[in-house]
């Protein structure tokens, strides 16, 4: 038989078969009873070979007659072509349609959508093919040993692989398994090798010896196994890495051809001799269970470790068949078909996945089942236990009464462990590793199938082969329970009291004697801890997490609290742990409550138990169970259980405080059986809360009213704006209410409602409140009428009403208010603060101003000095006086230079700059203010004197600047104008000379002597508007007269000398009046014109000194008098 193949025929007949292809014709046959179906008519000589495509509706054929024919599945010949020589390989594309077609000098590639067959030269001939599992890649393997690689698109080559030795390549095939990320081919040739290799030509590990040549090779569907077979005559099955495992048909001659059914695990395989075989393969489950650790075989040849609770995995390569696995603690006991492999952990670490060889037993043997201990290896035969060291050596073998069915380790010291063996007689024994002695626990009457023993020894659990769970005593061997079509069971290795057993697609829970809690689970029961269940189903162990809920709930209504909370710890949800936790706190079992909780975090309940066990300790005579359980209804939220359970512990007002936390005021109310009017009041107030906390402010405030809580409800009103409502609660009150008025008032104050808030202090009787708001409310008029009442606020209000005077600017009301309160000093401090800021700030008017005040508040301050007969003071305050009249004029003036050099314009004419800028050179020549910059004067002065023609005034003024620290924006221009005024003339125009009145000596433009003539020293008086000199001259009286008689004298009419007076003529119709004066005021020798020539006679400057008749004489008009007060002398100036 060169090649049969198999595929579902067709989906609608779901019939199997299988296409035989022989050397006289092909052969259809039903692959399921093998029954003959029908010859392929078609080929006119030996068909060599046969492939279905990946659905099963079209198959090839190929053989000597050069023909490769397309089959429907009804065997129905639907289209032919030609090659040049022999077909000897057909492989249909695993994902399209396409066949790829191979003989001895080329190969095709064919697709229904083509309309003729591309070929393509071969330098040898074509033994095999096969396509990748993505169908964009062929193998396709010669004759010679080489093997090429093809692309489906235009067929050329993209690897070539030259394997040693030359030898034909019989069969490859690429891996169909489509989890596998590398695509693998295994090629086997007569060189009797196995090799593996990835796509791009890169061998896979090395290759393995077959012992024969082959003449097939199939890989399993799902890529993890091979079948060869050759010369061997049969076919072995091999591992995906090429590890023999065991033979699987033995064919009794060469086998050349091989397949596996698509969907189920036969095996069809052909002989030399004609003969074709059918073989169902079975993987049966190897593994072991201890506690949360599953070892099973993967593959055949690994061995995976299961942490089932952490979920961990770790594989042992065995490369090898693994026959048996058996798992203790921290052994693993592997056998293979020649010797058993003993694994230990790493560590003593429970976490810990990582074994190591420990012992080899190199021995082959003949067991049905294996359980490893601490030091030994148990092998199970029929009726013999046999016990080996880990050396090899048999220490002790039992001899049973029959053969052994079930065996467990039970646990036990190192080297001796204890064995739960079920016997097929029904018989239940005990083994001990280091007792000859079997112990019989229990007889049953039917075969044993499955044992387990329970947490604390002393319960039985038996499944026999009637599928019936039975449950003993071991100490009284009485039977406990029964429960049917059980098929494996488990106890709880948490809780000696819980097992559970499977039984026909279903898991039972069962707790002590009660009901079985069912729900549905496939698969078989193999172990159980705490509330995870091991279930093995379809050959996979799962962990199943099962909430012990309904086990819980029975021993919660049975009121065994403590066996409940056991079962709780191996696994409930928040919601049973509460279930417990308020059951058991409703019965009082404080300790299981308080545990429940804990475990739950829930924080509140737990600060309630310790409350109640507080009170306990106390032993208050209150604390009674229906009050404890009363407040954990009112605490739970069950508030008419909880009324109840007040009322029934005598404790009716609790009842009321709760309804009234809760707002039910209504039901409050039926259980306020006393009329005391204090638990009214109360109830009234906690009303009112509740509707302050519900944003209905009004009808709180008419509850805390009610209530007589005033202070609650002016809190409200207040908050809320409410004016009419603090009025009314502040009328309502009488003084007794000191708190509640005060805070009424300070709510007007805040809502500047100052009326009331007076009315509410006069209410108390508080002046000093009520002075302390007319200050605030700046109503001065009232507070003046208090002080008018009360002279003792004198001082605390008009020194407030001064700081308001003078922060608008009020400054001489302020003063007059200082004065009042008797604090001069303090209007002082205030203007010069205001002085000081002025200045900083750059504000020179205003510094002009206040200056000029604080010299006239000095003088004030010299005048009561002066009364108070202290000399000294005076002169201090005389000398502040001068001071600031003289900062007065300098700050004066500066403010319009400054705004010169500042500001891009300015009003003033160049003559007014010029004197400005002259009179603050020559009232500078010592100490300069603070805040007036020198350079700004000599630079105004610079540039007026330059454009005015005082060139020598000018020069100077640019020698100056050269000497100071210049600002950037005037250095340029100053140079300049330095370099370009000495090409004028070094003198000044005589017209700008300044002349003195007293004198008439004309005085230079740069003055040495400062402000005054040069000549007779008299000081110059300005214009404070254009700043030119102007023609006044100072006098005094004679020493006899007074400042108020000179005044007098000056004020008189002055004498005339003859003259008629007014005259009237009549002439006619016409009336005329006239006046002749004849006096011509001519002074005599001692004539003021007199005493301003004798000067002369002077050393010093000194005020010319007049006598009364010239006062007398002198013309009112001409006359300027400075009247300043006290001590300081009138001031006397004609013009």
């Amino acid at each position: 038989l060169p090649e049969l193949n198999m595929k579902l025929k067709s989906w609608h007949k779901k019939v199997l078969t299988k296409v035989v292809s022989t050397q006289s014709t092909g052969r259809v046959y039903n692959a399921v009873n093998g029954e003959f179906i029908a010859p392929l008519k078609g080929h006119k000589d030996a068909v060599y070979c046969v492939c279905y495509n990946r659905d099963g509706s079209r198959f090839a054929s190929g053989g000597a007659d050069k023909t490769v024919i397309i089959w429907t599945d009804d065997l129905v010949g639907i289209l032919k072509y030609q090659h040049n020589e022999a077909i000897q390989s057909v492989c249909y594309n695993p994902v399209t349609s396409h066949l790829i077609s191979c003989t001895s000098i080329d190969f095709g590639i064919w697709s229904p959508e083509q309309k003729s067959v591309v070929k393509h030269k071969v330098s040898n001939k074509i033994t095999t093919s096969s396509w990748t599992k993505d169908g964009q890649y062929a193998a396709l393997g010669f004759y010679s040993g080489q093997i090429s690689i093809r692309a489906l698109k235009g067929g050329e080559e993209r690897v070539k692989i030259d394997r040693p030795g030359g030898a034909p390549i019989w069969c490859l095939a690429w891996n169909p398994a489509k989890t596998e990320a590398v695509d693998i081919m295994a090629v086997a040739d007569w060189n009797q090798k196995l090799s593996f290799y990835q796509l791009n030509g890169r061998q896979v590990g090395k290759d393995r010896h077959l012992g024969f040549d082959p003449g097939c090779l199939r890989w399993y569907p799902g890529g993890e196994y091979l079948l060869i077979g050759g010369s061997n005559k049969e076919v072995g099955l091999y591992t995906k890495e090429g590890i023999y495992l065991t033979k699987i048909v033995d064919m009794g001659a060469w086998a050349w051809c091989v397949d596996v059914f698509p969907s189920q695990n036969y095996i069809i395989a052909g002989s030399h001799d004609g003969s074709i075989k059918v073989t169902q393969l079975n993987f049966n489950t190897v593994h072991g269970l201890y506690k949360d650790r599953y070892a099973y075989r993967e593959n055949m040849t690994d061995v995976i470790i299961q942490n089932l609770l952490q979920d961990q995995k770790v594989k042992i390569k065995c490369r090898d068949w693994v026959k048996k696995v058996a798992i203790y603690k921290y052994r693993l006991a592997v056998q293979l078909p020649d010797k058993i492999i003993v694994y230990e952990l790493y560590s003593d670490d429970v976490s810990d996945m990582h074994y190591r060889v420990k012992d080899k037993i190199m021995q082959r043997f003949d067991c049905n089942l294996l359980v490893v201990t601490a030091h030994h290896i148990l092998l199970c035969k029929d009726h013999r236990l046999q016990a080996y060291a880990f050396s090899g050596a048999k220490e002790r073998e039992w001899v049973l009464e029959a053969n052994i069915r079930y065996i467990k380790v039970i646990g036990g010291p190192p080297g001796k462990e204890g064995l739960l063996v079920g016997l097929r007689n029904g018989q239940v024994l005990k083994i001990f590793v280091d007792n000859p002695f079997p112990m019989l626990i229990i007889k049953q009457p039917q075969c044993i199938r499955c044992i387990d023993i329970s947490m604390g020894r002393d319960k039985l659990a038996i499944i026999d082969e009637t599928q019936t769970c039975s449950v003993y005593d071991i100490k009284t061997k009485k039977l406990l329970f029964q429960e049917p079509n059980a098929t494996s069971l488990a106890w709880n290795t948490h809780n000696g009291d819980m097992m559970c057993f499977s039984s026909n697609g279903y898991l039972n829970i069962k707790a002590s004697n009660f009901p079985v809690h069912q729900r549905k689970m496939q698969g078989y029961v193999v172990g159980f801890t705490g509330s995870k269940i091991f279930c093995l189903q379809n050959l996979t162990m799962q962990a199943v997490d099962v909430p012990q809920s309904a086990p819980m709930n029975q021993y919660i209504e049975k009121k065994m609290f403590h066996t409940a909370y056991n079962v709780a710890c191996l696994g409930v949800t928040n919601n049973d742990w509460l279930n417990l936790a308020n059951e058991a706190l409703e019965n009082l079992n404080l300790e299981v409550a308080k545990n429940a909780f804990t475990r739950v975090r829930e924080l509140r309940y737990l600060e309630f138990i310790s409350n109640i066990e507080e009170r306990k300790q106390s032993k208050a005579a209150e604390t009674t169970n229906n009050l404890i359980l009363a407040d954990y209804y009112a605490f739970k939220g069950e508030f008419q259980e909880a009324a109840k359970m007040y009322k029934k512990s005598g404790n009716e007002d609790k009842a009321m405080a709760m309804f009234s936390d809760l707002r039910q005021f209504e039901n409050a109310k039926d259980f306020l059986t006393s009329s005391d009017p204090k638990n009214i009041k109360g109830l009234i107030k906690r009303q009112a809360e509740w509707c302050k906390s519900t944003n209905d402010p009004g009808s709180a405030i008419d509850l805390y009213m009610a209530a007589s809580a005033f202070t609650e409800a002016i809190e409200i009103a207040g908050k809320q704006k409410w004016t009419d409502k603090l009025v009314e609660i502040m009328r309502q009150l009488d003084k007794s209410y000191v708190e509640d008025l005060r805070g009424c008032a300070l709510h007007f104050k805040e809502l500047g409602k100052y009326e009331f808030a007076a009315e509410a202090y006069q209410k108390l009787g508080e002046l000093n409140s009520l002075v302390e708001l007319y200050i605030e409310s700046h109503q001065w008029q009232e507070a003046f009428t208090l002080c008018e009442d009360h002279p003792e606020f004198k001082e605390s209000v008009y020194i407030p009403y001064a700081n308001f005077l003078a922060e608008n600017d009020k400054f001489d009301e302020a003063q007059e208010a200082y004065y009042i309160a008797g604090k001069p000093t303090e209007a002082v401090k205030v203007l010069e603060k205001l002085t000081h800021n002025a200045v900083a700030e750059r504000r020179f008017d205003d510094a002009s101003y206040y200056f000029w005040k604080l010299s006239m508040a000095y003088l004030k301050l010299a005048n009561q000095a002066q009364s108070r007969g202290s000399e000294e003071e005076v002169n201090q305050y005389l000398d502040k006086f001068q001071d600031y009249q003289h900062r007065a004029e300098i700050y004066y003036v500066y403010q319009t230079l400054h705004r010169y050099t500042e500001e891009p314009f300015t009003s003033h004419l160049p003559e007014a700059l010029f004197n400005m800028a002259r009179f603050l050179l020559h009232n500078l020549s010592q100490e300069i203010p603070y805040g007036v910059s020198k350079v700004s004067i000599l630079y105004a002065l610079a540039k007026q004197s330059k454009n005015m023609g005082a060139y020598k005034m000018a020069r100077h003024a640019f020698d100056k600047l050269q000497q100071l620290v210049i600002p950037r924006r005037f250095q340029q221009a100053i140079d300049l104008s330095s370099i370009t005024i000495r090409s004028k003339p070094f003198q000044d125009k005589e017209e700008l000379l300044p002349m003195c009145s007293k004198c008439s000596t004309t005085n230079p433009l740069l003055n040495q002597m400062g402000n005054q003539c040069i000549n007779c020293q008299q000081p110059f008086v300005h214009s404070f508007y254009a700043f030119e000199v102007l023609p006044l001259v100072e006098f005094i009286p004679e020493n006899g007269i007074s400042d108020l008689e000179a005044v007098k004298l000056i004020n008189q009419d002055p004498p005339t000398t003859g003259g008629k007076g007014w005259q009237e003529t009549n002439q006619g119709d016409v009336q005329t009046m006239s006046f002749e004066n004849t006096n011509t005021s001519r002074y005599d020798e001692d004539t003021f014109e007199t005493r301003l020539q004798n000067w002369e006679s002077m050393t010093s400057y000194q005020p010319v000194e007049v006598g009364a008749e010239i006062l007398k004489k002198m013309p009112r008009s001409e006359i300027v008098v400075l009247k300043w007060g006290s001590p300081l002398r009138y001031q006397f100036i004609r013009i």
